[in-house]
């Protein structure tokens, strides 16, 4: 896979350079700048995300590392973005309080994160508290146990 985005970069910036050819007065290919000078590589970057069709993927991927600037530090404190599956965008939060501020703003912030970050599919949140703990553990569990109350007797 590394082999196969390493060529795919290189066909982009072969590309580019030859695109950077410009006719000269006999009507041949001159290049724009010399063969060995070093070309931008955020063309050839844009061409490759591009073909492989990363924009989305990249959109969404940025609402997980600029979510403090997307929401603001407060709502950041409080909440962090978990998964996005099938536009559904899951927050797990501090407790159930702020669980529930959050859905009572939930329009407006959908608002914000679709402003932010332009092209990722976020349709709905789903906001959850935090995870309480499990007293499941191994593998023989009794169903409809109560804990570790139930070995005081």
């Amino acid at each position: 896979m590394a082999r196969d985005l390493a060529r795919e970069l290189y066909r982009a910036f072969r590309n580019q350079s030859r695109r950077n050819r410009v006719s000269g007065p006999n009507h041949e290919a001159q290049p724009r700048e010399q063969i060995g000078d070093p070309q931008q590589i955020g063309f050839a970057l844009d061409e490759l995300i591009n073909t492989r069709d990363w924009r989305q993927g990249l959109a969404e991927g940025n609402i997980f590392s600029d979510w403090e600037k997307i929401v603001g530090s407060e709502i950041a404190t409080h909440s962090l973005p978990i998964s996005i599956v099938d536009g559904r965008l899951t927050i797990q939060t501090s407790s159930t309080a702020w669980a529930t501020q959050l859905n009572i703003i939930s329009t407006e912030l959908l608002k914000t994160i679709r402003g932010s970050a332009p092209g990722a599919l976020v349709e709905t949140l789903v906001f959850i508290g935090p995870s309480a703990p499990s007293w499941k553990k191994g593998i023989r569990t009794i169903r409809g146990a109560r804990g570790p109350r139930d070995t005081y007797g």
